[in-house]
């Protein structure tokens, strides 16, 4: 009998330990997702890390979060950057912890919460602060040189003839209507001109979109009247540009225009 009860205890005591030990090596699974925590965080600038990613509506309660709607493909974003505002970690159904963002791109017209994984912090070394040389010509053959590229698809890093991302556009028409070479990025066009005021801007000028001057996400050749000819993600198209959608920056003269 008394052997008998030293089994039953130490049986019982090893049965005690498991639970112990499995907490810190070991995912369970959950009857729902829980949120752990959702924090403010400094608005950090990402991009794509990998182009399979989504972004969600998360709904639902602390206890049983949901995932609901995919809002944002990431594959038809590659030239974006995200800005994470806040940040939120889960414990899956899986067991296993995950840390989100609730980010937003520049145009404020796309956001949602995606898994971190899918993202990289934006590396701002391919910008430029050297002054480039100012061109001559006429505005008649700048416009004339981007409104023959109209209906033309937008490809991330295409320079044309037959495909543009924005500042592939620009770069294009400038050399093919004046023989001026401006920098690839629209972030290095931005800097290497002699910037004029909203007021002062001319046909032919250079109009800049993003979050601030340090982080310029689109440009497009300004046409006046709050108009302008750019590639995006329709395509080569004209367009306005005091619309909710765009933020300007900025805009720059790269040459000087009759």
């Amino acid at each position: 009998m008394k052997i008998l009860k030293k089994i039953s205890l130490a049986v019982a005591f090893a049965a005690a330990l498991v639970p112990a030990f499995s907490l810190g090596t070991t995912a369970h699974a959950n009857a729902t997702n829980t949120i752990v925590s959702t924090s403010n965080m400094t608005d950090t600038a990402y991009t794509r890390k990998s182009a399979t990613g989504w972004t969600y509506n998360l709904g639902g309660t602390t206890t049983n979060m949901t995932f609901g709607k995919k809002t944002h493909y990431l594959k038809n974003y590659p030239n974006t950057t995200w800005h994470a505002t806040k940040k939120r970690y889960i414990v899956k159904k899986n067991g296993v912890k995950y840390l989100y963002y609730y980010v937003t791109n520049g145009r404020k017209t796309a956001s949602g919460w995606i898994w971190h994984g899918y993202l990289q912090k934006k590396n701002y070394a391919h910008t430029s602060t050297s002054t480039a040389t100012t061109g001559t010509g006429t505005y008649s053959d700048i416009y004339k040189a981007a409104k023959a590229q109209l209906g033309k698809p937008y490809v991330y890093g295409a320079n044309g003839p037959s495909s543009f991302d924005c500042s592939g556009f620009t770069k294009y028409v400038f050399n093919k209507a004046i023989g001026q070479t401006l920098p690839r990025t629209a972030q290095q066009q931005y800097n290497s001109y002699d910037h004029v005021s909203a007021k002062n801007a001319k046909a032919g000028d250079l109009i800049f979109f993003g979050t601030s001057k340090n982080n310029i996400s689109h440009v497009g050749i300004y046409k006046g009247s709050n108009t302008m000819i750019d590639a995006q993600l329709r395509g080569v198209v004209n367009e306005a540009t005091n619309v909710s959608w765009w933020h300007t920056v900025g805009y720059s003269r790269p040459a000087t225009l009759d």
